[in-house]
């Protein structure tokens, strides 16, 4: 690493201070809650297990009890994931819901990423399917009422094989009602075509449900994840079609936005809607694979309605970062990329403390507070599962640095704070460490929170109730502390390389200040051995924030856990640096004042 860029670079980040400052903020806080497994009560768990075998949550079943739990937590943002109507083995055609193919859905379920209705909720999660909306509608304003925003998912790049709306608006057409289908780029077009072709469904896909009929699509459509032919793999999206917003892949990617595409006007429509109900928020999956104008279009065109909305992108490469947040004009984007990489390498034992100080590096300063940190989601391997963490508390101090390493938002995924350990295959997904989000199913961890709906964190147990009361102290920390949630940050590896006892690739240490508040953080992330060590701090902070000179005397007091306290001048910080133990894979917090 090169020191001098390291201390150009934390200068001026202290210089800034945090853009987040401009604008005094509470820290966001979201929970993600899949809805069809939530709260679901039975306890049957059967391998491909229908509906009726496995039991499914309702949105009645995510009460009062259970939305104050939450809100408990210190969570201010719920995302409801899964909640929009997708393709699915359930057959509810009864109530007027065309049935889907069972070859062009994953697992009994479906995925909640292959949308067959973009105005219309899951009906799974209906009490009385005829009235499906208005309990969605309800859940919202019960959201509402215990002071929690809503965040759902809006898909933009892709919809199920067999997209079709039984509940849109008067005057909306399905996508693909007025396509020209001859094979050739259309910019007005609404799916890609496969000219004199018909889709093929992949070698290996088996359905757990007998069927009759074979899929035909002809011409066969583009797959979600940029297939342009009409044979994808069993490892492909091939359960989605791709949306056409202007861009012909076939040829270099040339770019043809006028006429406006049709699907921009469709899928901004869509937003607004939800908008209209009260949703407070969309995380926008694969939002990289929809060119960047579309959102510089759409999301100013709903801010203009519904201020107060927030765009959450998930994005994958980080040359990309700055474009959709600039241009694109994102509130926040996944670090997955990045921090949450790191730190799943430190916790699994391989990691580098010093790629922590790379990541905000890469940020440039500029848009580290743009920034979900997670270390839970749909898409990745729980915590404490096998190939993972292997124990919930492998990722305390990971937790406690995503929450507070800068002003942007910190996201849990349900049952994380319970310490949720996949230990078996339920269907499609197989065991894969995750929780599934193609089959029915449910978790015992949180049946034991939920018990006839009361969602007490008495009924938990004593290891659940201590993961649970680490997530809560961690998150509310982060929000009380105006240092943390609107203050600035800087990084202290810099400073330490030479340090008595600190390890830059185990050991990693930052300041986090507003006002006259100095919070400084030390991460141990040696798996097995405690360090002693010296933390040397910067003159330049201390005096700056604190307006203290060399020869005065600070107290460094411990501010999350413990009470032990030191007496020391600023040039003896500054010098020799605060003398420290931390126990392996852990952390202190000290205010220093």
């Amino acid at each position: 690493m090169n020191k001098i860029l390291l201390i150009i670079l934390s200068i001026t980040l202290v210089m800034n201070k945090s853009q987040a400052q401009k604008t005094k903020e509470d820290k966001i806080a979201i929970y993600q809650l899949f809805t069809r497994i939530f709260a679901n009560q039975n306890t049957t768990n059967k391998f491909n297990g229908t509906k009726e075998e496995n039991g499914v949550t309702k949105f009645n079943d995510i009460n009062n009890a259970a939305l104050k739990s939450i809100k408990s937590l210190g969570i201010t943002h719920v995302w409801y994931t899964g909640v929009i109507e997708h393709a699915t083995m359930t057959d509810y055609s009864a109530f007027g819901i065309k049935k889907d193919h069972p070859e062009t859905v994953k697992g009994i379920a479906g995925s909640p990423y292959a949308i067959k209705d973009y105005y219309d909720v899951n009906p799974d999660y209906a009490v009385n399917v005829e009235n499906r909306m208005a309990e969605f509608e309800a859940l919202l304003e019960r959201t509402h009422k215990q002071k929690m925003k809503v965040l759902i998912d809006f898909i933009p790049n892709h919809v199920a094989r067999e997209y079709n709306s039984d509940a849109k608006p008067k005057g909306v057409k399905d996508f693909g009602a007025k396509d020209q289908k001859d094979g050739s780029f259309q910019n007005q077009n609404n799916f890609y075509y496969i000219a004199n072709s018909s889709f093929k469904i992949p070698e290996g896909v088996k359905v757990p449900i007998s069927f009759e009929g074979e899929y035909i699509e002809t011409p066969a459509k583009a797959t979600g994840n940029d297939v342009f032919n009409a044979n994808p793999s069993i490892n492909d999206w091939f359960e989605t079609i791709k949306l056409n917003y202007g861009v012909d892949y076939l040829n270099g990617k040339n770019k043809v936005f006028e006429p406006l595409p049709d699907t921009w006007k469709k899928m901004t429509d869509i937003l607004l809607f939800w908008s209209a109900k009260g949703v407070d928020g969309f995380r926008c999956d694969m939002a990289e694979m929809v060119p960047v104008e579309f959102w510089a279009y759409a999301i100013p065109k709903v801010k203009a309605k519904y201020p107060e909305v927030i765009f959450i992108a998930e994005v994958y490469n980080p040359a990309e970062y700055r474009n959709y947040i600039f241009n694109g004009k994102f509130d926040y984007l996944y670090d997955k990329v990045g921090l949450y990489d790191a730190l799943r390498r430190l916790i699994e034992g391989h990691g580098n403390a010093m790629d922590i100080s790379r990541v905000w590096q890469n940020e440039s300063g500029d848009f580290s507070n743009h920034m979900l940190r997670f270390l839970e989601n749909h898409d990745e391997q729980r915590i404490a599962s096998e190939p993972f963490g292997k124990t919930p508390e492998s990722a305390f101090a990971a937790m406690m640095l995503s929450a507070t390493l800068h002003t942007g938002p910190i996201m849990v995924y349900y049952g994380q704070e319970l310490g949720v350990k996949p230990v078996m295959a339920e269907g499609f997904q197989g065991n894969d460490g995750r929780t599934t989000i193609f089959d029915y199913w449910g978790l015992p961890e949180l049946q034991n929170w939920i018990k006839g709906g009361e969602f007490n964190v008495k009924n938990l147990s004593n290891e659940e109730l201590k993961i649970r009361s680490f997530y809560e102290a961690t998150l509310k920390f982060a929000q009380k502390q105006e240092a943390i949630k609107n203050g600035g940050f800087h990084d202290l590896q810099y400073l330490n390389f030479e340090s008595q006892g600190y390890d830059t690739t185990k050991c990693y240490s930052y300041l986090r200040f507003s006002g006259k508040e100095v919070l400084l953080f030390v991460y141990n992330f040696d798996l097995q051995n405690n360090t002693f060590l010296k933390v040397k701090l910067p003159e330049s902070v201390l005096n700056e924030v604190l307006n203290k000179k060399s020869d005065k005397v600070l107290t460094a007091e411990e501010a999350f856990e413990g009470n032990e306290k030191f007496k020391i001048s600023v040039s003896g910080i500054v010098n020799e640096g605060l003398p420290l133990e931390v126990n392996p894979n852990s952390f202190r917090i000290f205010r220093i004042k």
